[in-house]
């Protein structure tokens, strides 16, 4: 049996509605934003409840846009953890800052216990990742922000059709950045993003920024740059933010079913805590498993393609050489990396082919 982790040629077998509003999209010539991607960001805000979102061309310039709209720039430094993808401390440096990691928590969150020993007197913003889809602990993070006067930018990339105890994920910071990379529960064909606030302030001049800094066709007053999402993707993005819940929905019952039967597995497989009120996306369903590599090699050859994320922390990449980390600096993200693995659980998913994957896992185990 073969349990994919790409979910992407069953999600667009259909695609005759998009297309029939692409060709709308062609007749009207709207082809720099205009009403299409006007119309994605009011449902993108209202779906989250959020006052303002300004759409981008990929989810690493919505980190950009939101860090810069928050003013960080030279010289500050940005709180963040060494298990995520490059784009969030990518951007962090993109904007001439310093990452500063804090280590994870059991759910491979950021661990708010670690947050205040990494603040300085450089310290500008904190930049929790909603990593996996599951959600950091962000009103005790907003609470530590607020004492230490820092602003807070979600990477909330993973994260559409989420909940922490009533509140949607990527509506707690002062400016939240989401992606909407194929892989993603929101999903286009190719890459987008945005950013979600409710200051106006920082909501005007995003919109500005991304669009060269312009008023009109004839004035700007900030030099800005284009990262302005495509119509084409815009319309995509309306069409599965409509499935977005049901998608979330389904993704949620595999985990169950998944959770189920790893932890008839304790002390060889670790499922992270699921704390009540959150309700998490599943963009990726990771767990700790004994003979990690192993295992993995061998699920892949039974058809079932698990995947890593990721095996090497951030603060032992080669690119964060020049920061000053090193090896034991961040002992639970150096763990975990050992030993997280992610399984498919996406919306196309069979209860037969979790039960077979289950099985296989069991399979491996009893091998000895």
């Amino acid at each position: 049996m073969k349990v994919a982790y790409n979910y992407l040629p069953m999600q667009f077998s259909d695609v005759d509605k998009i297309i029939a509003d692409w060709k709308k999209l062609v007749r009207s010539t709207e082809f720099t934003l205009g009403p299409f991607v006007e119309r994605f960001e009011k449902e993108f805000a209202e779906f989250i409840g959020c006052k303002h979102v300004i759409s981008t061309n990929t989810g690493t310039d919505a980190l950009i846009l939101a860090l810069k709209a928050i003013g960080v720039g030279p010289g500050d430094e940005v709180i963040s953890v060494p298990i995520t993808f490059f784009a969030t401390i990518g951007a962090i440096v993109a904007v001439g800052a310093r990452p500063v990691f804090v280590d994870i928590d059991d759910r491979y969150q950021m661990d708010i216990d670690h947050i205040q020993k990494a603040i300085t007197r450089r310290t500008k913003a904190i930049l929790p990742v909603h990593w996996g889809g599951a959600s950091p602990a962000m009103p005790a993070i907003m609470k530590l922000a607020a004492k230490f006067g820092l602003k807070v930018v979600e990477d909330a990339c993973m994260a559409p059709g989420g909940d922490i105890r009533g509140k949607h994920p990527g509506t707690f910071g002062h400016a939240n950045a989401w992606s909407m990379h194929p892989l993603k529960p929101l999903n286009v064909m190719g890459d987008g993003g945005m950013v979600s606030t409710n200051d106006n302030g920082l909501a005007d001049w995003m919109r500005m920024y991304r669009n060269h800094g312009m008023i009109d066709r004839d004035h700007n007053s900030i030099w800005g740059v284009n990262m302005r999402l495509q119509p084409l993707q815009a319309i995509v993005a309306s069409h599965v933010l409509k499935t977005v819940p049901k998608t979330v929905a389904i993704r949620n019952k595999n985990m169950q079913i998944l959770d189920k039967g790893l932890k008839k597995l304790a002390g060889l497989v670790i499922v992270p805590s699921r704390p009540e009120g959150y309700r998490e996306t599943f963009s990726l369903y990771m767990a700790r498993f004994k003979k990690r590599d192993a295992l993995m090699q061998y699920l892949i050859k039974h058809g079932i393609e698990a995947k890593i994320h990721y095996p090497v922390p951030l603060h032992l990449q080669k690119a964060a050489k020049g920061l000053g980390y090193k090896q034991g600096d961040f002992p639970v993200a150096e763990k975990y990396a050992k030993e997280i693995m992610t399984l498919p659980a996406h919306q196309y998913i069979s209860t037969d082919q979790i039960d077979y994957t289950l099985k296989a896992i069991k399979a491996f185990y009893m091998q000895g």
